[in-house]
């Protein structure tokens, strides 16, 4: 493995080298030679801030298309609260062992407001699943890949970065703390001159605030990893569940899904953080017959963004990940675009420099890497945004929507678009039909509930 380390002034020194397994790679970069070639015959330099699924998958990306690389990552043992569920088409496309998929989930309650429950999942083939995976054990697959790579992973705190004079210009100074596994205690600042940086960093990230890209609304997620008896957890062998209600959260929804030897409790919300353990005591109740008897063995609570930030790229500086803000309405999903961003912003990078030999600006990341990534997902978090507006709105709309959860099409077209990360074009015709199914749900349910209010009166 070839071992990069970088000191204050930027000089490349090379390490022993070892003879890692061989990666297997399905992606390939294409580069151009339109910016001025780097002077010294040197490669371009490149730091990777922050070490999730974005910066590990944004490290092994430069890495392998010739681009000196350096990964800082704070907490390289970090267990993020997150559901952990990946969509098929990340397992072929990140060529991700099943080893490290916990549970292949083929099956899914929703569970409305009232506990009427929606079995899900009779649309998808023999081979078609959803992967659950624990973040602490992903993220650290993806980095160990980068490092085998070429990459350097460094175990150290992001602290701050100066900007160059002048744009299109001179380096980026990041300054970090570094730790030392062994030595302990409170680490050795440290700086590296990069000619770019990646921001992969996550929510709070602090390399967007060095490039003022602005604030976003975000949600609080709150989970508990529980570790229940075994004739309960054979329940949640490939089986995960959501509940919807004002009870678990105003406008977001609760969550049980299955772990290697444990299930993963929790819910989020945007709109009230203060009462984020009310609402996940709320969603533990309404599982409890299934979870009861269970030992709390892990708590976690994270922001996650809503929507993206109003800037993501500044001059040589990208933001990938939940940095960018790139996590979908309604579903809570963000693992997949978190790897698919650090992809692709990598590829622009290594694209724009010919393989690291010339210098990148910032056109070649707005038209390499942000005109892209909107072309091709915006559609998505347009749609899941309408459907949250819609159905998260009131318990009336959560009960329309778990009913139209039942119909075979919805089913379909959900789990097409889920798995394979397109938006699916649907029949006119079933389109049509899908619509009158939905006015006449949502008429139902607000029906019932001037029903109920009635009795209640």
């Amino acid at each position: 493995m070839a071992s990069l380390t970088f000191n204050p002034t930027g000089t490349h020194l090379s390490l022993p080298l070892s003879n890692p397994k061989p990666l297997r790679s399905r992606f390939t970069v294409h580069c151009s030679s339109t910016s001025p070639k780097l002077a010294g015959n040197r490669p371009l330099r490149v730091a990777v801030i922050g070490g999730g699924p974005a910066g590990g998958s944004a490290a092994e990306t430069l890495a392998k298309g010739g681009v000196e690389t350096i990964l800082i990552e704070r907490k390289l043992d970090n267990c993020k609260p997150c559901g952990g569920a990946i969509p098929l088409c990340m397992v072929s496309e990140f060529d991700i062992p099943l080893d490290i998929i916990d549970r292949k989930v083929t099956k899914m309650k929703m569970i409305s407001p009232s506990n009427v429950a929606v079995d899900i999942g009779r649309t998808l083939k023999p081979f078609e699943y959803i992967g659950m995976v624990r973040r602490e054990v992903l993220d650290g697959y993806l980095r160990d890949r980068a490092k085998a790579a070429g990459a350097e992973v460094v175990n150290g705190l992001f602290l701050r970065m100066d900007l160059p004079e002048r744009t299109g210009e001179g380096v980026y100074r990041v300054e970090y703390t570094a730790y030392d596994g062994k030595k302990g205690g409170a680490g050795e600042r440290k700086v590296v001159e990069v000619d770019a940086v990646v921001g992969a960093d996550g929510a709070n990230s602090r390399v967007a605030k060095c490039i003022g890209a602005g604030e976003y609304e975000y949600a609080i997620a709150f989970q508990e990893r529980i570790k229940i008896p075994d004739e309960k957890m054979a329940y949640y062998e490939d089986l995960a569940e959501m509940y919807v209600g004002d009870d678990v959260s105003p406008d977001f929804y609760g969550w049980v899904f299955p772990k290697c030897d444990h299930v993963a409790v929790g819910t989020g919300t945007v709109t009230h953080k203060s009462d984020i353990k009310k609402f996940q005591l709320a969603t533990r109740k309404r599982a409890m017959d299934k979870i009861n008897g269970g030992k709390i063995i892990r708590v976690e609570a994270h922001p996650i963004p809503e929507h993206p930030r109003p800037r993501r790229v500044l001059d040589r500086v990208a933001l990938v990940g939940d940095a960018a803000g790139y996590v979908t309405k309604c579903s809570g999903e963000g693992i997949y675009f978190a790897a698919k961003s650090g992809r692709m912003c990598a590829e622009a990078l290594v694209q724009g420099s010919e393989n690291g030999k010339r210098m990148v600006n910032e056109g070649d990341l707005r038209k390499l890497y942000l005109e892209k990534w909107d072309k091709k997902y915006w559609p998505t978090y347009k749609v899941l945004d309408i459907l949250q507006k819609v159905f998260y709105r009131s318990n009336p709309a959560r009960e329309a929507f778990v009913e139209m959860c039942a119909d075979d099409y919805v089913q379909k077209m959900t789990f097409d678009s889920y798995l394979y990360k397109t938006v699916v074009p649907g029949n006119p015709i079933d389109d049509l039909k899908l619509a009158v199914r939905t006015v006449g749900s949502l008429v139902r349910a607000y029906g019932l509930r001037r029903e109920m209010e009635k009795i209640g009166a």
